[in-house]
C-alpha cells in the first residue's frame, strides 16, 4: 500500500529506489544505516539515515526507523559510553568534573571542551562499530533463519515419506 502511494507520487523508479526491495542484503544495510546515523546529534538522524539508505541502496524508511534506539532513555549512556571510548583510544582518562549550575558562560564553554575530544572520537567509532554489528548480526540472523526453515522442511518431507510408506 505504502508502495504503491510512492509510487504514484514519485514514479515507478522513485519509489522504488526509496523503498527498493527487503531482501537480505537491503535489510543488513537498512539496519547498520540506522545504527550508524542514529547517534547522529538532533533531528539530523532521520535526514541522514534517509539520505544513506538513498545512497546505498538500503529501505529508507526501515533505515529510519532503526534510528530511533536513541531516545531520552539510551542517548545519555550510549554517549557516556561513546565519551569513555574516545578517552580509551585517545590515551586521556576522560575525567567528569560535576558541572557548577552558578557557572557562567566561560565556564560552561570550558567544561564542555572537555568533553570534546574524547567524544568527537568516541561517537563515530562507537556509530561504525555499532553499524558493523548491525550488519553482521542481520546476515548471521537471516543465515539461521534460513537454515531453520530448511530443516524444518526436511523433517515434514521425512515425515511426509514416513507415512506413506
Amino acid at each position: 500500500m505504502v508502495q504503491q502511494w510512492l509510487r504514484r507520487r514519485l514514479g515507478e523508479r522513485g519509489g522504488r529506489i526509496l523503498l527498493g526491495h527487503l531482501h537480505r542484503r537491503a535489510l543488513a544495510r537498512s539496519v547498520a544505516v540506522g545504527l550508524l546515523c542514529g547517534l547522529v546529534p538532533g533531528p539530523l538522524q532521520m535526514l541522514s539515515a534517509a539520505a544513506l539508505a538513498l545512497w546505498w541502496r538500503a529501505n529508507a524508511p526501515l533505515a529510519m526507523l532503526v534510528t530511533l534506539y536513541t531516545n531520552p532513555l539510551t542517548i545519555v549512556p550510549l554517549y557516556w559510553f561513546a565519551w569513555q571510548l574516545g578517552g580509551w583510544l585517545s590515551g586521556q582518562s576522560p575525567a567528569w568534573h560535576e558541572p557548577r549550575w552558578q557557572m557562567d558562560v566561560q565556564a560552561w564553554w570550558h567544561w564542555l571542551q572537555g568533553l570534546g575530544q574524547p567524544l568527537l572520537l568516541g561517537l563515530p567509532v562507537l556509530a561504525l562499530g555499532l553499524a558493523l554489528l548491525g550488519y553482521v548480526s542481520v546476515g548471521v540472523l537471516w543465515r539461521l533463519a534460513v537454515v531453520w526453515l530448511w530443516y524444518r522442511r526436511q523433517q515434514r518431507r521425512a515425515a511426509t515419506q514416513n507415512s506413506k510408506s
